[in-house]
């Protein structure tokens, strides 16, 4: 009978203790998702970058030599840098490593052959370029009302001086801040030329 009642009671305490088990599981919050992480990876320089040719300018009949211009990362070996240059329909120059090119618009094409790490890659990019002819004027015209002149032309020439006298004024002299000039000029030989005479400050 002992035996009996033994064996109940640990039939009823392994009982017991697996319902306490499930209960305590489900009373146990289930960990939270550990919040997701954006990596966002660097991104590689590239191997070889062409950079834009710049807008030159020229005088009179002259021509401005044109090069590839490129930049290259470390360890890059660059095999050549050649031009193709096109004006219209028509090409003018083709795998050249410079180019002299009088004033116009053009296409030029440039092209970089490259090897790194062991592979050999190339790299092409298009632009329009103009070649400009430098300004031939020597002196612009003014209002007389605005105290600045234009780019290029920063002697002002005066007229309206107490005794009506024609006098320049370079930028660092006195009165160049107040005065509104009638006529700007490239340069004061220019403004001499012109009938100007120095200001005496």
């Amino acid at each position: 009978m002992k035996n009996i009642v033994r064996r109940s009671l640990a039939v009823i305490a392994t009982c017991a203790l697996a319902f306490s088990g499930v209960s305590v599981a489900s009373a146990t919050p289930l960990p939270a998702s550990a919040p997701s992480i954006g990596i966002v990876a660097a991104k590689k320089a590239p191997a070889v970058t062409i950079k834009k040719i710049g807008t030159k300018t020229v005088k009179g009949n002259a021509k401005a030599t044109i090069k590839p211009s490129y930049s290259k990362a470390k360890n890059v070996q660059v095999k050549s840098a050649l031009l193709k240059v096109t004006k219209g329909k028509r090409t003018l120059a083709k795998n050249k490593k410079s180019v002299k090119l009088a004033a116009g618009t053009y296409k030029v094409t440039t092209t970089v052959k490259y090897k790194y790490k062991g592979k050999t890659s190339s790299l092409s990019k298009t632009q329009t370029l103009q070649v400009k002819k430098a300004s031939t004027k020597r002196s612009v015209k003014m209002s007389g009302k605005s105290y600045n002149c234009p780019s290029g032309f920063p002697v002002k020439g005066n007229r309206t001086g107490s005794k009506k006298e024609w006098k320049y004024h370079v930028p660092e002299g006195s009165y160049y801040s107040r005065t509104k000039p009638e006529e700007c000029f490239k340069t004061t030989s220019d403004a001499r030329k012109a009938g100007y005479r120095a200001s005496k400050r």
